[in-house]
């Protein structure tokens, strides 16, 4: 950035905020889920971890601004080197995982581009059922990905934009769709006749019991995701100490009130039962299932005969998939390799065993061998351990919401030893929200609270509300406890070998 730019004013800056963390699939995925009842949780979310959590990244951001590690410096400088390399090894790791997820499901979004609907329940290869067949593509997937990665992805760029503009654009269209068809029919798809129950009761089974409700907590969080970028945005903001904090609150109740009106306008155009409430319906597909029946209600509102209506509704579900598609490739490419990169780059080089750690014309390609391996073992794992295609999706979608926000409790955990640094004069302190360690201490157990109960209890529920569920709490502990076990590993092994000798260079450094 050059000296002459310009720094964001407040609404360039909540714009930023905006697309860094509002998710468009996230409100098809939560009426599926919960229906009406999910807005809510919605609303409790951003108060108790988006908003405290925000001011924490912010504070994290500022003070470390000429940090180019990220993560990994804010909790090294907090807490220590250890804590920050599990940290963070989590945070990539959650990369992976979410890699697993989309991998498989990324099918779904292709299938609706070409065919207009889901039809991958009857996708055979070599005689193997869907869910087999999917894993399988995933396997070749992340293979062919990883090989364009490394020969590099110049043009991938273009895709993601071209992908991200879509997806923005369907958020004009849910809500717009929403109120057309309510204009068009006169009535809600998903009435209201009891507001207390319309809004506490989930109309899916699976999350009618106490601990299903609850486990949905981590959906909600996960919404509220991406928020580690705005630490990037402090210094380069207008008056920060006054206009973040304000862009923080206004962003909050915008992004709030934008997934509560979007989660209701799913309820505009769809009712639950009829639509979403068959065996056919699971994570991954319902998003595409809804937005074709946009199409199709508001086809039939404007007079079309059945085949018509259905028409649009398959065009509509077209450009859904379209879009997503573009958008989930575009970011596939990006991720095999970014968080890989900044955690080589970032954590002492020495840490790497052999030559996993060497970065070859700008990437890290035996790294990326090395996770593309692990990935394909976990996609085989998780395909061939069952046929139930809903059952298949569920696991991949919740295994990806525990690993993804698990790393959040890392930075929420670090914060007052932060603080207590900060205010001790050892971290400089050009923006501060927490004037103190006791309010920073309150947030911390708020934020990690929040986010430690919501996996819990996801973890648990499988197991609590029946017997086969163990291997669902199994599949969706393993993976975050595998990679917080081997980062823990990693460094202990480091520190055995280079941390005296480490220490000295550092001193004479200093």
């Amino acid at each position: 950035m050059s000296e002459n730019t310009k720094k964001l004013t407040l609404v360039p800056l909540i714009l930023m905020i905006f697309t860094s963390v509002f998710g468009f699939a996230n409100m098809p995925r939560a009426f599926y889920l919960m229906g009406y009842s999910a807005i809510p949780w919605y609303v409790f979310s951003a108060v108790l971890f988006f908003i405290p959590y925000a001011f924490m990244m912010a504070e994290y951001g500022s003070a470390f601004k000429n940090e180019s590690g990220g993560m990994y410096s804010w909790m090294e400088k907090s807490v220590g080197p250890k804590y920050a390399f599990v940290g963070t090894f989590m945070w990539y790791a959650s990369y992976m995982i979410w890699m697993v997820s989309v991998s498989s499901s990324i099918w779904i979004p292709l299938s609706n581009a070409v065919a207009g609907a889901d039809v991958t329940s009857t996708w055979s290869l070599f005689g193997l059922g869907s869910v087999k067949t999917l894993g399988i593509l995933g396997v070749i997937w992340i293979a062919v990905v990883t090989f364009v990665s490394t020969k590099g992805v110049d043009k991938i760029s273009k895709i993601t934009s071209v992908g991200g503009t879509a997806v923005t654009l369907l958020n004009v269209v849910l809500l717009g769709g929403g109120i057309l068809v309510v204009a068009l029919t006169g009535e809600l798809a998903e009435p209201i006749s009891n507001i207390g129950k319309s809004f506490t009761t989930s109309p899916n089974p699976s999350y009618q019991t106490t601990f299903g409700i609850l486990s949905f907590l981590t959906f909600a969080v996960f919404a509220f995701g991406g928020l580690e970028v705005l630490g990037g945005l402090v210094d380069q903001t207008e008056n920060a100490e006054k206009t973040f904090p304000k862009g923080i609150a206004i962003s909050a109740i915008i992004i709030s009130v934008g997934y509560a009106l979007g989660i209701f306008a799913c309820g505009m155009f769809t009712n639950w039962s009829e639509v979403l409430g068959g065996s056919h319906v699971n994570m991954a597909n319902a998003t595409y299932l809804l937005m074709s029946n946009l199409g199709y209600k508001i086809g039939l509102g404007l007079g079309m005969a059945e085949a018509g209506a259905l028409t649009v509704g398959a065009w509509t579900a077209r450009f859904v998939g379209f879009s997503m598609f573009l958008s989930l490739t575009g970011a596939f490419f990006t991720l095999t390799y970014s968080p890989l990169k900044t955690l080589i780059q970032g954590a002492p080089k020495e840490v790497w065993p052999g030559k996993l750690g060497e970065i070859k014309n700008g990437m890290p390609i035996n790294a990326m061998i090395v996770q593309a391996s692990i990935v394909i073992v976990m996609i085989l794992v998780v395909s061939f351990g069952g046929d139930n295609a809903a059952e298949f999706f569920a696991i991949l979608t919740l295994m990806t919401n525990v690993a993804m926000t698990i790393p959040y409790m890392f930075l929420s955990s670090a914060f007052p030893a932060f603080k207590k640094k900060q205010l001790n004069g050892e971290i400089e302190k050009p923006f501060m929200v927490y004037k103190s360690h006791k309010g920073a201490v309150i947030a911390s157990i708020m934020v990690t609270a929040v986010i430690g109960f919501a996996n819990l209890f996801t973890i648990a529920e499988p197991t609590l509300t029946s017997p086969e569920g163990i291997s669902k709490t199994i599949t969706m502990l393993a993976g975050p406890l595998l990679f917080a076990i081997i980062g823990f590993v990693l460094f202990t092994i480091y520190e055995k070998k280079y941390g005296k000798k480490s220490d000295k260079n550092d001193k004479l450094a200093g």
